[in-house]
């Protein structure tokens, strides 16, 4: 089954010239999504070259296997790239990968089309799962959790400093009448919120809050960053795309802290320095951002966020 959405690829040339592709490297792709940053992989991969595709959705696994039949330098797994540790190790790749690349967020498709529940913009069931036959909807989590739990996932995951009135809210209603669709959920939400901002669906945090916990992203991230480290080889490279604040949080706290080893925490005066915390990571470059031209044709880019690191050790 493939969707008929379309998606843009962000960061797209840049993405892949960060990873330095060398034609007879092995890459991972741990977000292959529609396959874009994949197929420009792949064009500079030579015949021996090899790369590795991960998604939880089932329509991105679609499109990956239509690649994988057609060019076997390529395989798509359906697995979270936070277990990419596990699948590396039983292809006998740890730490002989060449680059890892993980394009966080949600995809086009899956925010466009309403019967994936992602969008406030357009009803659908409420859901939001990147891979419906794992874990539990927002519907049911929604259903279930406290009012305070509520709150919890939609302050620190969506940022909303409404958090506690539109939990209640939420459980309020929830009493009355099962929320089961996103349009019904959207209302009540933007009701109880007392400060629309300007262009943005008051909705908009809670939504994003919502989906980060059901889809666990950012302790996913937290792990496949620490399993990508593992799984490079020395001199491979690193490159994540973030879209909001929370994910490049991790990331350049991830880096950083790699980079600079962890001896900071240690006493300064301490004559002998751990080997353990000697740095493993070197950051190449600043950070980079979406050009005025992508944010103009892709609006969605506009937030996303790129960095990129190598592999010392």
């Amino acid at each position: 089954m493939t969707s008929g959405y379309r998606h843009i690829t962000v960061l797209l040339d840049e993405a892949v010239e960060a990873l330095a592709v060398r034609a007879d490297g092995c890459y991972l792709d741990g977000t292959f999504g529609r396959g874009g940053h994949s197929r420009l992989i792949l064009e500079r991969l030579g015949p021996g070259g090899r790369l590795l595709g991960f998604d939880k959705d089932p329509q991105a696994i679609a499109t990956g296997q239509a690649l994988a039949a057609e060019d076997g330098r390529f395989v798509i797994v359906q697995r979270s790239f936070a277990e990419l540790g596990d699948e590396v190790a039983a292809r006998g790749l740890s730490g002989k990968l060449s680059g890892v690349l993980l394009d966080l967020g949600v995809s086009s498709p899956q925010l466009d089309d309403p019967e994936r529940g992602f969008s406030f913009l357009n009803d659908g069931p409420l859901d939001m799962r990147m891979d419906p036959s794992r874990g539990i909807s927002a519907a049911d989590w929604i259903a279930s959790a406290s009012e305070d739990e509520i709150a919890r996932v939609f302050k620190e995951y969506g940022e909303e400093r409404f958090a506690k009135r539109m939990a209640r809210a939420v459980v309020q209603r929830r009493t009355e009448k099962p929320f089961v669709r996103t349009a019904d959920l959207a209302a009540v939400l933007s009701a109880a919120n007392p400060a629309w901002e300007k262009g943005k669906n008051p909705a908009t945090r809670a939504f994003q809050g919502l989906r980060i916990h059901v889809n666990n992203e950012l302790g996913d991230l937290e792990q496949g960053l620490a399993a990508a480290l593992e799984a490079l080889e020395v001199g491979g490279r690193l490159v994540v795309i973030s879209f909001h604040s929370l994910e490049d949080r991790i990331v350049k706290q991830f880096m950083r802290r790699q980079a600079k080893g962890e001896a900071d925490n240690l006493p300064r005066d301490l004559p002998v320095r751990p080997a353990a915390f000697v740095p493993r990571l070197k950051l190449l470059g600043k950070p980079q951002y979406a050009s005025e031209a992508e944010t103009k044709a892709n609006p969605r880019s506009r937030s996303a966020v790129m960095r990129v690191a190598e592999k010392l050790r």
